[in-house]
Order: structure tokens, then C-alpha cells, then sequence
């Protein structure tokens, strides 16, 4: 009985609270729509049934790889073995505390926390309105838009440390964050929740303003096609799309995956695109730039490994 069989079969009689999809296309699970199958996805019902899977997992030497609402990150065409952990099904609460405080799980969408700011007058958050990933995925990741940033309005996030199996609450300051990076990707933690603090403001003025930023975001933004959000991060001094546009690559394309025609930081499946596709046009577009710009653009799309 390999590894893999004995932790379902274990997960199975300890914890029913935690579904279990074995053979599970991660192209389902992803907004670019690519991906073979994994060994297991794990869906935990709550908070409480994701610290006892981690907990179990430990016990048996596995560490899981933890997913949001897979907005930029992409799997591997030939699948992978590892043990999944789908967070945005059962995470989602989201509570007002006093002083405008907002406390929300990490598998809550980025867009219904930036609502709930909406529904209690409270402004910081409208940036966020049209962002797809999860609160989670956006704290790991710093994410951020026309000019705000997670960053700026958090005050401390809840995690699982996943050596010792204890919970703590970290302050902003002991995040590490910096331009989409933050202390949480070096995979030792696991996000739980995150604070945010946000100001009063006119519920008007705040619905306006997101409705703006939105419109903004279709209009520039290929929204009508699957994409894993911007493909390189924004180089020092620079901007990726401006730099791709410059180098005639708009619309160049890999298989099925494309250069958007109508924002060239994007890189879209066209309907049949593969993880390999992506990943040779992420190198084409890479090696171009740096030869005609000598600049050297990082990717912001995560490509996980078989």
C-alpha cells in the first residue's frame, strides 16, 4: 500500500469532515484552465477540520500544498503527486470587530471582503473590489491594484505554524511585506485569517469608486478569456506590459496560450492552451525582452512542480 492510499484511507476514518477528490483535474481548479491530475485535492469543511488534517498530515510526514481561488498559479500538464488542500469552500467568514476593524478567514474572495467594507461604509478597500484571488492568496502575495496594496490596510494575520502545529497572530510589521512578496511564501506557515483596519467613509463615494476601478479593469483587462492574472511582476523602473508591447510581442502565441491583444501583461488561454504552453511562452517572452531591453522580467504566475 503506497503512501498516499494509507493517509486517504486514514483521513477517510478520522475525519469525515474533509472530502476527499482523488484523481482530481487541477484544471478545474485554476482561472487559467490547465492542469492534469493530482494525487489529492482535500476539501476541510471548516477551520477547525483544516487544523486536524494539518495536524494528521504532520504526524504522517506529508506537508500540503495549500490553494485559494488559483488565480495565479498553474499545474503541471502531467499532473502531480502531492496532497492538495483547497481552502475557498469552507473559509469564507467575515466579521466586523470595533474601530473598523474587519476580521476575514483566508479562503474569503478578495471582492466579498472588499463588499462587506462597501456594506459598512468603511473605505481602504475599494482597490480590491475586482481582484479574483482569495484573502489568503492576497496576503501571501501582497496583492494589489491601482496603486493600493493588501499591505496597506492590514494589521495582523493568524497562521498555523506548520513546525510546531501552533497558532499564531503576527502583526503587519512581522509580515515582511514588499512589492507582491511577503514572510508567508517560504511555505512554513499557513494563513488562517487577516485584519484589516479601514476608515469611515460615504458609502457613495465608495461604491463609486469601485464601480470606476472596475470599469477600468474591463475595459484594459481580458477578462472575456482564462487568464492567471499578470504574468510578470512589475520590474524596477519599468512596467512588463509596456516593455512586452515595445518588443512587437503582443499577440504572439504557444499552442493555445496567447500574449493578450488587448493587454500585453496578460498572457490567455484561447481554449485548448496547455501548462507547457504557457510555460514556453513565459521563456519566449523573457528571453525577448531581456535581449532587446536587458531587462529581466520575473514572473508572477506560480508554476508548480510535479
Amino acid at each position: 500500500m503506497d503512501k498516499n492510499t494509507t493517509i486517504i484511507n486514514t483521513i477517510k476514518q478520522t475525519l469525515p469532515s474533509v472530502t476527499l477528490l482523488e484523481n482530481e483535474p487541477m484544471k478545474n481548479h485554476c482561472s487559467f484552465r490547465s492542469g492534469g491530475p493530482v494525487g489529492v485535492l482535500a476539501l476541510p469543511a471548516d477551520e477547525a477540520s483544516l487544523l486536524s488534517l494539518c495536524a494528521l498530515l504532520k504526524e504522517n510526514g506529508i506537508t500540503p500544498y495549500l490553494l485559494g481561488n488559483g488565480t495565479n498559479v498553474v499545474f503541471p500538464d502531467e499532473g502531480a503527486e502531492n496532497l492538495f488542500v483547497l481552502c475557498t469552500g469552507a473559509m469564507q467568514s467575515v466579521r466586523l470587530l470595533p474601530g473598523g476593524e474587519i476580521s476575514a478567514s483566508a479562503g474569503l474572495p478578495l471582492s466579498r471582503l472588499a463588499a462587506f467594507a462597501l456594506e459598512h461604509s468603511l473605505t481602504g478597500l475599494e482597490f480590491a473590489s475586482g481582484i479574483p484571488g482569495s484573502v489568503g492568496g492576497g496576503v501571501l502575495m501582497n496583492a494589489g491594484a491601482y496603486g493600493g496594496e493588501l499591505k496597506d490596510v492590514i494589521t495582523s494575520v493568524r497562521c498555523l505554524d506548520l513546525a510546531d502545529g501552533t497558532i499564531h497572530t503576527l502583526p503587519a510589521s512581522a509580515c515582511a511585506f514588499g512589492y507582491r512578496q511577503s514572510r508567508f511564501q517560504n511555505g512554513g506557515n499557513i494563513i488562517l485569517s487577516a485584519n484589516v483596519l479601514l476608515a469611515p467613509g460615504e458609502k457613495e463615494q465608495i461604491a463609486a469608486r469601485m464601480k470606476e476601478l472596475n470599469q477600468r479593469r474591463r475595459d484594459k483587462q481580458p477578462l472575456d478569456l482564462p487568464s492567471a492574472g499578470s504574468a510578470f511582476r512589475r520590474p524596477e523602473g519599468y512596467f512588463a506590459a509596456a516593455l512586452i508591447e515595445e518588443c512587437g510581442l503582443k499577440g504572439t502565441s504557444v499552442g493555445g496560450a496567447q500574449v493578450s491583444e488587448k493587454h500585453a501583461g496578460f498572457i490567455v488561454n484561447t481554449g485548448n492552451a496547455t501548462t507547457e504552453d504557457l510555460r514556453r511562452l513565459l521563456t519566449l517572452v523573457h528571453d525577448e525582452v531581456l535581449r532587446q531591453k536587458q531587462v529581466s522580467l520575473q514572473p508572477e504566475i506560480i508554476l508548480v512542480r510535479p
